[in-house]
């Protein structure tokens, strides 16, 4: 056996020299210097951009799975224009004259009609309206049903933004969001009476306040920075598309409880056939600690788009990462550091005593408002259109899908600000329009015409909104300060149909100046096209 093998005080006796026995041990005791190498600390997004591909395959099949939560929030949300609708109506002719049936039809309602003298041409089952006799006097029901289940996700939207950045996660909010969707979808559909009708649909307006939010972050995080602004903006084309897919759906089920269950049965499938294929965020994993998940995630994210993660290098927090270099997020670090740290727990707190992005979350908050009334406002105005319900959503969604398109093609070519400005002063623009023409003759079609180019300019604020409140803020924070402009939107969409009950000048004339003051104070936010995603405040503020 060689002398190599034993310790100094155990060599055989015929070893004759020091220097062999030195030698020969050297390789199995090394210095303690030696042990420690060097190895590239990274960001994400420059990891991102040098090592796994910015928006590979393994981005788009992780970026589709996860946007298609955007169509089950437009299921819950747009269901209540089928379910709580006012359907359609005739004289039984006992009781009442030709005279009386055919003035209340012109009238365009059934309050000056006696007990008995009409009924329900699709029957009492048809919607909440008609079984519980939401009309007339009880008419406000409908709109307050509607105000609370918007409340519902303004306080689900806060909740879950936090839990999302907190302790949950991205996927696991997701998971109970989309669980609690399923669950008080279908038990609306038992609702005994109006007020438990109310109870439900506030605890799915709680769950729907989350569904979007975290989608978003979720399926935009692990995408590079020069792909995530066109990317962010595609997302709205799912929420569209289930409003779409929702109106057949409520061609079918012309009961109001069946098309309640209908619309919740796509949760379940989802949290079934498509959550265990999505993955939780790299950078949610970096910036909980868990450095080891996150890096894992990223050399899976490599392989799949076919590239290869090269030994030595691993995620930082910005904070953390030298801006010395010419491409950022990068500098070495000893080996031995790359083990998972402590977790980065930061707060709105936070964000409300810095400066920075407590400006950046006040101008969010209030922009995010005054688009929220617009959109929800001009969008309302198609149920005012007495022709056939189902084309008009049909034909509404399609018709915001344009807006979409536009934006995205333009957005990382003008930058998020010019976008942000410029879509919401063209709403203001026709809205104000619209205020000023008279309502008669054919002056009914240029308003109707104001109020698709409103919409058409709003739906792309709107959707380029979520993209630009999610690059202001840094990732420990992103989801809560996104909750707050989510919340912010709900508002918004709380106040709309009061807008819209006011009607004629005044509503368009409310719709204009909402527009163009969001327009102005957009001016007063910073430019992110190609800005690395901050993880952590101390890292922002750092560079900004």
């Amino acid at each position: 056996m060689s002398a190599a093998l034993y310790p100094s005080s155990l060599q055989p006796p015929h070893s004759d020299g020091h220097g062999a026995a030195d030698h020969l041990r050297q390789p199995l005791l090394p210095p303690a210097a030696a042990a420690v190498s060097k190895s590239e600390k990274i960001c994400i997004d420059g990891i991102l951009q040098k090592h796994c591909g910015e928006f590979g395959p393994w981005q788009l099949r992780h970026f589709v799975l996860t946007s298609i939560a955007w169509a089950l929030e437009a299921f819950h949300t747009m269901v209540m224009i089928f379910a709580d609708r006012e359907p359609g109506w005739r004289c039984t002719g006992a009781g009442v004259g030709a005279m009386g049936c055919d003035a209340a039809m012109a009238a365009g309602g059934v309050c000056d009609l006696r007990p008995g003298t009409w009924e329900w041409t699709e029957g009492a089952w048809s919607s909440t309206a008609a079984e519980w006799g939401l009309v007339c006097g009880e008419k406000y029901k409908v709109g307050l049903v509607q105000a609370l289940f918007f409340g519902g996700c303004m306080i689900g939207a806060g909740t879950f933004g936090h839990l999302s950045d907190s302790f949950l996660g991205r996927k696991g909010s997701l998971t109970v969001v989309c669980i609690l969707n399923a669950t008080s979808g279908c038990l609306t559909a038992l609702s005994p009476n109006y007020w438990i009708y109310c109870l439900l649909r506030i605890l799915t307006g709680f769950s729907t306040g989350g569904v979007g939010l975290c989608a978003f972050v979720l399926a935009t995080e692990p995408i590079g920075p020069s792909k995530r602004g066109a990317a962010g903006m595609s997302t709205f084309y799912f929420f569209s598309c289930g409003i779409a897919i929702l109106s057949g759906i409520a061609y079918m089920f012309r009961s109001w409880r069946a098309l309640y269950v209908a619309s919740s049965i796509p949760s379940l499938l989802f949290l079934v056939l498509v959550l265990p294929f999505i993955s939780e965020s790299p950078r949610w994993y970096l910036v909980r600690g868990k450095v080891n998940e996150a890096m894992r995630l990223m050399g899976i994210i490599a392989k799949s788009n076919k590239k290869q993660l090269p030994d030595g290098v691993m995620l930082a927090l910005d904070e953390e990462v030298s801006d010395s270099d010419e491409e950022g997020c990068k500098e070495s670090v000893k080996k031995e550091e790359t083990d998972d740290k402590e977790a980065i727990s930061e707060s709105l707190i936070d964000v409300v005593r810095s400066p920075i992005t407590r400006t950046r979350l006040f101008l969010a908050v209030v922009i995010n408002f005054l688009c929220s009334v617009v959109y929800y406002g001009i969008s309302l105005n198609v149920v005012n259109i007495r022709t056939n319900l189902y084309l008009n959503v049909l034909l509404n969604a399609v018709a915001e899908m344009p807006a979409f398109t536009i934006t995205a093609l333009l957005i990382d070519r003008f930058g998020r600000k010019p976008l942000a400005v410029g879509t919401q002063m063209f709403s203001g623009l026709f809205c104000l329009v619209g205020a000023l023409v008279p309502l008669h003759g054919a002056w009914k079609v240029v308003r109707m015409a104001c109020g698709v180019l409103g919409i058409f300019g709003m739906a792309g604020t709107y959707n380029l909104l979520f993209i630009y409140t999610t690059e202001l803020f840094p990732t420990a924070v992103r989801n809560a300060a996104l909750g707050c402009a989510t919340q912010a939107a709900q508002m918004g969409a709380i106040l709309a149909p009061l807008v819209v009950v006011t009607g004629g000048s005044w509503a368009f004339t409310v719709f204009a100046v909402s527009a163009i003051s969001g327009g102005f104070l957009a001016f007063y936010l910073p430019e992110t096209l190609n800005q690395p995603l901050y993880d952590t405040m101390a890292g922002m503020k750092e560079r900004v």
